[in-house]
Order: C-alpha cells, then sequence, then structure tokens
C-alpha cells in the first residue's frame, strides 16, 4: 500500500503546539534565517537555536541515502518510542517538511526506524519503528531515544519522507561531533541534527527536511 494514501494526520500534543511558531512566522524566520526558539516535548524553556538547514528559494533537496539492511514495511503509526527502550538516553526529533520555495508540506509522510542503545535492531516486530504524517504547518516530532553504535556505522537515525503523490526520500541521519563521522564512509555533513540538551535529562534534535 503506497504510504501516501494514508489518510490519518499526526496528533500534537498540546504542550508541543504551544512551543511552535505559526505559518507566517516560520516563513518569515526561514526567508531572514534568524534564530528559532526549539520544539520539544521534554522542555518548556525556550532556548534560541539555528535552522538546521537554513531555507531559501530554490535550496537543495535534502540528500538521499541507503536504506540499510534493517527497514521492516508497514510500521504503526507512532511518535512515541521511548516505551520500546526504557533504558536509553531521551532525544526528541522534531523539525519541518517543506518545499524548495519554502512552503511547508502538508500530511507528509515521515518514517523513522533506529537501533536501541546497544546497537540491535528490532528485525522481528517494530519497537523502535514508526511513522507520522506532517500537520498543516508541516511539522513531524519524534520522542525515541538516543541509538547505540554497532561495528562499522556511526550513531544514526534512518528516515524516510514522502510528500503526498511524489517520491519517496529515504536518508538517514546523524549526530554532530562523533568520532565515528570521519570513518563512516556513508557519513553526510548535510544531514548532520541541530543537538541540543533538553530538559528532564534529555536531548533535542532538529532537521528540516527539503523535499520535491
Amino acid at each position: 500500500m503506497p504510504h501516501f494514501r494514508r489518510k490519518r494526520g499526526c496528533k500534537i500534543s498540546d504542550n508541543l503546539e504551544k512551543l511552535m511558531p505559526s505559518r507566517r512566522q516560520i516563513l518569515s524566520l526561514l526567508a531572514a534565517g534568524p534564530m528559532l526558539a526549539p520544539i520539544s516535548a521534554y522542555s518548556t524553556a525556550p532556548a534560541q537555536r539555528l535552522l538546521s538547514p537554513p531555507c531559501a528559494d530554490e535550496d537543495d533537496l535534502t540528500p538521499s541515502q541507503t536504506e540499510g539492511p534493517y527497514f521492516t514495511p508497514n510500521s504503526p503509526e507512532k511518535q512515541d518510542f521511548t516505551s520500546d527502550a526504557p533504558g536509553g538516553e531521551r532525544i526528541t526529533l522534531a523539525g519541518y517538511v517543506l518545499r524548495q520555495d519554502c512552503r511547508p508540506v502538508t500530511k507528509a509522510l515521515v518514517e523513522l526506524w533506529h537501533c536501541d542503545e546497544n546497537g540491535n535492531y528490532d528485525n522481528d516486530g517494530y519497537k523502535l519503528r514508526g511513522h507520522q504524517f506532517s500537520d498543516a504547518e508541516g511539522r513531524w516530532w519524534f520522542n525515541t531515544v538516543v541509538p547505540g553504535l554497532y561495528p562499522g556505522r556511526t550513531r544514526h537515525f534512518h528516515v524516510k519522507v514522502q510528500r503526498p503523490g511524489a517520491r519517496i526520500l529515504t536518508t538517514q541521519l546523524y549526530f554532530p561531533r562523533e568520532p565515528g563521522n570521519v570513518v563512516d564512509s556513508i557519513f553526510h555533513e548535510a544531514l548532520v541534527l541541530d543537538v541540543t540538551s533538553g530538559g528532564g535529562g534529555g536531548k533535542f534534535g532538529r532537521f528540516d527536511f527539503v523535499v520535491q
């Protein structure tokens, strides 16, 4: 079943919604390239931070990357993965799905999967696997844990993003200042998350996807 035929949109918590800027604000920020407050489920304290990556008219598309051997189709629709790995360090991933002209993409599918804190993937079920749909402002978010390391790869998340009716973008997201980045042949600097500390001892990672 094609991803873009799913009808249900994602449900954003009231706390998250309060922290999200309006469409007018985000488009103004994207055009001017200033600082933006974070969108974190673990902290309500605003912290100034740069957009990552910045968006301008005719901005570069987000680079695609290999799907890898551990993708499982038909993941459930969910945004909170934390119960799948209760011993992991929490992180909120969030951002926008945008067109090259900075218009937000509504109901874009965003699918996430990754290993647990010990570097293990759940290949029999759907732990640390799920998808959602961007809201009317193009916003998406997941609560999950920081993935562990396994031989041959630096720390990373796997993601698929699809604008309704368009081609699927398959890519990966990376952590800044990871020692493994320099030796991982797949690593791409344009796919590095903007990571800061969140409330409750967790982290916050921001990334905006630019799609066709």
